[in-house]
């Protein structure tokens, strides 16, 4: 069975979607999650999704369901981006399954229902909505999360108003797709025009603090200075020097986001806020790598003389995915990318890791020009995005047929 999918109007609907948030240059997008943006974008999509005959449905935290009626297979990905992100990161996968769906419901059947999760980009935590309905973290922690700019999610979700209803029941679905953008250069390096993931990484997200003594520049000497940034400074280089025995060339960490205080060019740092964020495909050396951050951390602080505090600790551990669903997928990509596909792990977080707490989930990727997203610059040649989209629609009625 092939299903009378509509290229034009897929990519249409990509293109459409896109308009909510444009920002920056070429396809660049701002759409944060519970932003004016963000929740123009839901209620169009909850538009097509009504129109395509599918009974819509936004949970309490604002992740946005389309259900076909009885038991089906959910397709779908997430339409909030990074505050300088792409066109295509979470929108592809969302975009796609909302033309799967209408193809298979003009092609009398399969049942194919969409979601678009809400805060998969981490405002507030790591894939926040899809944590929430997966079981990961109950409404009431998240709630008690809170942005950068000190807003909680339970503030933040008060802007959904009539729009938020109960949960999704998940035992209604038979199991997930989610397509996505590879965001990474393998597949644009090597030529190939799909990927099938095997497994997603885990990853840690650890904030902590340091404080010092905020202090005149240029009359307090060097050897009285209690200087915030030099901590952070020194605990970057103790954090690289001691990994370096522990992980290996796939792992990868980050110090994300610092907020220098009071950040002024004559005083000197009495305070440095930061997060530090590691990723592998080892629980075990994702735990050893955590503890390597704490008593770096904690080392540096004592050298320097200043006070360290641990924050919020958010994570989520490495997932394989489903040997059926990545079959079919497998498959799909045979039929439509002949001997220009491959197996691969993802290196990027995705809804799909907590999807699979509830139901059998697998992932296929399309290739990043250049490996680049959370970029204004991101993209991927539209004759990829139409390969994927049928091998995606191959995948599900083999899925379906069960």
């Amino acid at each position: 069975m092939t299903l009378p999918i509509q290229p034009d109007r897929f990519l249409s609907d990509l293109h459409t979607l896109r308009g909510f948030g444009a920002a920056g240059v070429g396809k660049g997008v701002s759409r944060r999650a519970y932003s004016a943006d963000d929740l123009a974008a839901r209620d169009w999509l909850a538009a097509q999704m009504a129109d395509a005959g599918l009974a819509v449905q936004f949970d309490p935290v604002g992740n946005l369901f389309g259900l076909a009626d009885g038991p089906s297979l959910l397709i779908g990905s997430h339409s909030d981006s990074q505050p300088e992100g792409g066109w295509l990161d979470g929108a592809l996968g969302v975009v796609a399954g909302l033309e799967i769906a209408r193809a298979a419901r003009a092609a009398g059947g399969p049942a194919i229902s969409v979601v678009s999760f809400q805060d998969e980009e981490g405002r507030f935590g790591v894939t926040t909505g899809s944590a929430i309905w997966g079981g990961a973290l109950t409404l009431g922690d998240a709630d008690r999360l809170t942005d950068y700019d000190g807003h909680s999610l339970g503030q933040a979700r008060m802007a959904l108003g009539d729009r938020a209803g109960g949960f999704v029941d998940p035992a209604r679905f038979t199991g997930c797709l989610e397509m996505h953008i590879e965001q990474g250069p393998v597949l644009d390096r090597s030529g190939d025009r799909l990927g099938v993931v095997g497994d997603i990484v885990g990853i840690r997200d650890l904030r902590l603090s340091f404080h010092g003594e905020q202090n005149h520049a240029g009359t307090t000497p060097m050897a009285l200075r209690k200087d915030a940034f030099q901590t952070l400074s020194r605990f970057n280089t103790l954090l690289n020097e001691r990994f370096r025995n522990v992980v290996t060339p796939q792992t990868v960490w980050t110090i994300g986001h610092v907020d220098l205080h009071p950040n002024a060019s004559s005083i000197v740092p009495g305070r440095a806020s930061l997060s530090v964020q590691w990723r592998d495909g080892d629980r075990d050396r994702l735990d050893r790598m955590e503890q390597i951050v704490r008593d770096s951390a904690a080392d540096a602080a004592a050298e320097t003389g200043v006070e360290v505090r641990f924050g919020s600790r958010l994570g989520l551990d490495p997932v394989a995915m489903d040997a059926r669903l990545a079959g079919h997928l497998a498959d799909a990509a045979e039929a439509e990318a002949p001997g220009a596909w491959r197996r691969m792990p993802s290196g990027a977080l995705h809804d799909a890791t907590n999807v699979s707490r509830l139901m059998p989930v697998a992932m296929l990727f399309v290739p990043s020009i250049g490996g680049i997203s959370h970029d204004f610059a991101e993209d991927t040649d539209e004759a990829d995005l139409l390969t994927g989209l049928r091998a995606l629609a191959r995948a599900a009625v083999a899925a379906a047929e069960r």
